[in-house]
């Protein structure tokens, strides 16, 4: 499976990647989101306004395509359910470092 980018990467906090399968239809296009502070479970909802509520995982080995738009070693959050990718909220030191106490 692949991914590929399909806006541009300075439109904004919401571009789409588009997910395609080895058949070459497009399954499903994850959205990238902004991470509200202290967020742990997705905010999406389906096309029956149902909640999605997934856990928010830390993504570390995202592909190619993903990084040129993100940047390298970005921290990326991804729903386990709905695959929605969330970028960090700006006003919160990253995770990216060792705890620090």
């Amino acid at each position: 499976m692949s991914e590929v980018e399909s806006a541009a990467p300075g439109s904004g906090g919401t571009a789409t990647v588009e997910t395609v399968s080895e058949g070459g239809a497009a399954t499903g296009t994850p959205k990238l989101k902004l991470k509200k502070r202290s967020q742990r479970a997705c905010d999406e909802r389906d096309e029956k306004g149902k909640l999605c509520c997934g856990h928010l995982k830390r993504w570390y080995d995202y592909p190619e395509e993903l990084e040129k738009v993100l940047g390298k070693k970005a921290e990326v959050y991804r729903c386990e359910f709905c695959k929605t990718l969330y970028k960090p909220d700006l006003s919160e030191m990253p995770h990216s470092y060792t705890l620090r106490y």
